[in-house]
């Protein structure tokens, strides 16, 4: 008989309820003998800024949202404690109506893992870029709700020199990218 090798597979879950379907796979690896069959459970994320109340905050961000990755040798027991696992709703498989679950190509695995470590490495990356002449609005800080034109960029810093118009005169704030907007 041949050795089956561990692959990966996707399972459907629920948006938003990948963690917690990664936590019961977790458990049931430690408490039962799936862990024989299943050796790693992923939910690849990246780091983003996002402002609340004026402050920059880290947060995780699903890269792949209602996605799941299982590294796993597929038996037929495995495969349906996997489907039935609560806010799975089954496995990602090919356009054949009842085909077997497709594993992912070991290549396929290693450039997502790179995408998300080059995320994870860079987090200071921002979902903005913006460019000199743009017009912009200042959404927090003292001069919230003035409207300006970027007049320099500082990419590393994430610094902004924007002038707005105060009083009917041209006056250079340097602000976060997190405290403008695009007008």
């Amino acid at each position: 008989m041949t050795e089956r090798k561990f692959e990966w597979y996707v399972l459907r879950a629920i948006s938003g309820k990948e963690a917690k379907v990664k936590e019961i796979l977790d458990a049931a690896i430690k408490n039962t003998d799936l862990g024989k069959y299943v050796s790693e459970v992923l939910i690849p994320t990246e780091k983003v800024y996002v402002t609340r109340s004026g402050k920059k905050v880290v947060k995780d961000r699903t890269l792949f949202s209602g996605y799941v990755f299982v590294k796993c040798i597929l038996t037929g027991e495995v495969q349906y404690e996997l489907r039935n696992t609560s806010n799975v709703i089954d496995f990602l498989r090919g356009r054949a109506k009842n085909s077997a679950p497709e594993s992912l190509r070991e290549s396929e695995v290693m450039n997502m893992l790179g995408a998300a470590d080059s995320l994870e490495e860079s987090p200071e990356s921002t979902d903005e870029i913006y460019y000199e002449g743009e017009a912009v609005k200042v959404t927090s800080g003292p001069f919230s709700g003035f409207s300006g034109v970027i007049k320099e960029v500082n990419a590393d810093r994430l610094k902004l020199k924007v002038e707005v118009k105060i009083f009917g005169r041209p006056t250079d704030l340097e602000l976060d990218n997190s405290q403008v907007e695009r007008e």
